[in-house]
């Protein structure tokens, strides 16, 4: 459930109160997709070699790659308003010069 707030909440904070709207630009999606394949293969060796190992009651249960779900939904999450934040201060300083 924590997972899927956090994916709400960066897809707030990008449309509504950012308002950088990376989510309707390709640029967005295209990096997006060359971070998730990493991620997944990062994920991918750290569960599935059992480095790192998650409680079955603490994850819904469906995984990609060995990693479960909820760390691909915090991943999109963290990538999402990284990426939010940056540009909009980025802006405030250009318009600030």
């Amino acid at each position: 459930m924590t997972a899927i707030i956090g994916v709400v909440a960066a897809v707030v904070v990008d449309l509504a109160v950012l308002r950088t709207r990376l989510l309707t630009r390709k640029v967005f999606w295209t990096s997006y997709v060359i971070i998730f394949g990493f991620q997944l293969l990062v994920n991918g060796i750290l569960t599935g070699k059992n480095l790192v190992v998650y409680s079955p009651d603490d994850i819904l249960g469906a995984r990609i790659a060995h990693a479960p779900v909820e760390d691909l939904m915090f991943g999109f999450s963290l990538v999402l308003q990284t990426l939010s934040w940056w540009i909009w201060w980025g802006r405030r300083t250009t318009a600030a010069q």
